[in-house]
């Protein structure tokens, strides 16, 4: 099981160096190598360059193969790879593609009287000019085919793979089988031979299935650094550069070094794998803020979340109090939200959205048991040909305030924030982990918590953390928040601050330094006299100190029962919007938008009138910027408008 990856694709360019016939070509943001036809043994190694200690080939193992494949005609098959006796014109072991077929080949004398088996995988449709991972595991009769973490294809035959293959005098011969007759025309990325092990674990963990990698040549990884003087690049390589027009397109690894066009904003963005950069833009200034929509909510409403479907549109999930008529989904459509799904929920407290490989989720904390006395939250799951969300997993939940969802070491996890069971609040939350197996979420950790409300991931270089607002441990509202910290496959403490009814964290960037924010609701001890106002309370944000590895006071900011923070940027400028909520008389209060000021830290920029403002949402369309708060205390949400200079 401790067996490494054997990358061939690497043993074709040692120290960096192209063979004849090879280059190094760019589409969709991923590099792979193009083959020449021109000469076929200068992309081939001899054998026991991968195979060291022991000159046979192993018995079980799993073939990973990145590839992009051209349109191919109907009678031509082409060769990904073969591994060839010296002396002989046969096959001992190879991969060919026809169109909407693949061979895997291999020679087995003992079993099948000194002639080659072909297992033949029906139905696999690759020449869509599209990144494709396929992994091959092969154990005795058994061999199964895996293309992008879907449902594997599984074959039985008669004819075993040999338990002892001898490779001496044998080469690799990438893309062909020794002659110019068959030779792959696509590109190729990833070529690993991993012995012992089925890769399907390994590789269907990461979001992006198409590219998963396990091992892949220097040059083909993420783009060289820009060159300083006139150095010229280590890795020449050719690209298909487009510039896309229109509205915002997906930003994804698939689109990476591609270019956007934004004609309303008179901008170019590059896609640099997440996120479209700026790299021409006339800088826009925030001015002041519209009243847009008034958009009227099923009941209350609790939490709000923004999100968008690829070539679907972008939405917007309101978390409502009273059931029925439960929770609704709006979707944007002519510059307005407009309802577009009901979905019966029970006090939902919030909405999160994520995806795991192509697909897509929502999960709802519900806060109250339905009508049956059950208590559960629930994930639903976006179904294409519906184009609705549907009830996919049920998880059981006490008082759920929030979901969160993150990626760790390419696994997919969920954590909900337990608020509390029964009148206890020092109950414990739970991190679930997705099982790509079985398709369900499952149990990993448990933290306890007291009375908390929010949960919040975040990323400092290689370090994960994970953030919990405690709010109220049955007696007061002073109590500590922790920071946990991922080492050694589970969450540990951090760090702990001392808060005041914690309902929110928000972690945000500006230039280089990292910021976290606690939204302070409220001020109650049981034991300590009363304040003159429990709910005008200091509100703070902290700065990652790196020499002391930990978060340090770096400003406090006067809120009203503060439930929130959104972080958003206007050209080159950072805000952040607090939801105040009540100021001990009333729920009508200003939330503020704070200014970045650099030394002077966040200033008050705009006040903005707010009834019981419990969320506050910031995105983006191409007609420009938004804010979306919501009111749990009348059911009425309100889309501001950023005007800008």
């Amino acid at each position: 099981t401790d067996l490494r990856p054997l990358d061939i694709l690497s043993e074709v360019v040692p120290a960096g160096r192209l063979a004849r016939g090879m280059r190094v070509f760019q589409v969709q943001g991923m590099r792979g190598f193009q083959l020449s036809a021109s000469k076929p043994r200068a992309l081939g190694f001899p054998a026991s360059r991968l195979f060291i200690h022991c000159d046979r080939f192993p018995e079980e193992f799993s073939i990973i193969i990145t590839l992009r494949v051209l349109s191919i005609p109907s009678k031509r098959n082409e060769y990904v790879f073969t591994l060839m006796a010296e002396e002989s014109p046969s096959v001992l072991v190879g991969l060919r593609y026809a169109p909407e077929k693949l061979h895997f080949l291999f020679w087995s004398q003992e079993h099948a009287g000194g002639w080659q088996t072909r297992v033949t995988f029906p139905n696999v449709s690759l020449s869509d000019n599209q990144w494709h991972t396929l992994i091959l595991a092969v154990s005795g009769q058994s061999f199964s085919l895996t293309v992008d973490c879907s449902i594997p294809k599984d074959m039985v035959v008669e004819t075993p793979f040999p338990a002892s293959l001898s490779v001496k005098r044998a080469s690799f011969y990438l893309g062909n089988r020794r002659r110019r007759k068959g030779v792959f025309t696509g590109l190729l990325r990833q070529l690993v031979l991993l012995p012992g092990a089925d890769a399907t674990p390994r590789i269907c963990t990461a979001m992006n299935f198409k590219v998963a990698m396990l091992s892949v040549p220097t040059m083909l990884q993420d783009l060289p650094a820009k060159p300083v003087s006139n150095e010229v690049l280590e890795y020449p390589y050719e690209t298909d550069t487009k510039v896309t027009l229109g509205s915002r397109p997906p930003c994804t690894k698939q689109e990476k070094a591609q270019f956007w066009f934004n004609a309303s904003r008179r901008g170019l963005f590059l896609c640099n794998g997440s996120a479209w950069v700026s790299m021409l833009e006339v800088k826009h200034r925030l001015d002041y803020v519209e009243e847009y929509q008034n958009l009227v909510t099923n009941s209350e409403t609790m939490g709000i979340e923004v999100f968008t479907i690829p070539k679907v549109g972008l939405f917007a999930a309101t978390a409502n109090r009273y059931t029925p008529p439960g929770s609704a989904i709006y979707k944007w459509t002519d510059g307005k939200f407009v309802p577009y799904q009901n979905i019966p929920t029970y006090q939902a407290q919030a909405w999160k959205y994520f995806t795991i490989g192509k697909k897509i989720f929502l999960a709802v904390a519900n806060f109250e048991q339905n009508a049956r006395g059950q208590e559960f939250s629930v994930i639903y799951k976006w179904s294409r040909r519906k184009e609705k969300f549907i009830t996919y997993q049920r998880i059981t939940t006490h008082s759920a305030r929030d979901w969160e969802a993150f990626v760790i070491e390419g696994e997919a996890f969920l954590a909900v924030v337990n608020h509390r069971e029964g009148n206890n609040h020092n109950v414990d939350s739970v991190i679930y982990r997705w099982n790509p197996r079985t398709g369900l979420f499952e149990t990993n950790q448990t933290i306890p918590t007291s009375g908390a409300y929010d949960w919040e991931f975040f990323t400092i270089g290689p370090y994960s953390f994970l953030a919990v607002a405690n709010t109220f441990n049955g007696t007061s509202t002073k109590i500590y928040s922790h920071i946990y910290i991922w080492l050694s496959g589970s969450f540990q403490l951090f760090q702990s601050i001392l808060t005041f009814g914690a309902a929110d964290w928000e972690v945000f960037h500006i230039g280089d330094r990292v910021f976290l924010a606690v939204a302070n609701s409220h001020s109650y001890d049981s034991g300590m006299a009363a304040p003159s106002n429990f709910y005008a309370i200091n509100s703070s944000i902290y700065e990652l100190n790196i020499t002391a590895q930990m978060f340090v006071k770096f400003q406090d900011l006067l809120t009203y029962s503060a439930l929130d923070w959104e972080f958003f940027s206007v050209g080159d400028d950072s805000f952040l919007v607090v939801a105040n909520s009540f100021d001990g008389f009333t729920f009508s209060v200003n939330s503020i938008i704070y200014r970045w000021q650099g030394y002077e830290g966040f200033v008050v920029a705009h006040h903005l009138p707010t009834v019981g403002c419990r969320d506050w949402e910031a995105f983006h369309t191409a007609e420009g910027s938004y804010l979306l708060y919501s009111s749990a205390k009348e059911p009425l949400s309100k889309v501001l408008k950023l005007k800008t200079t």
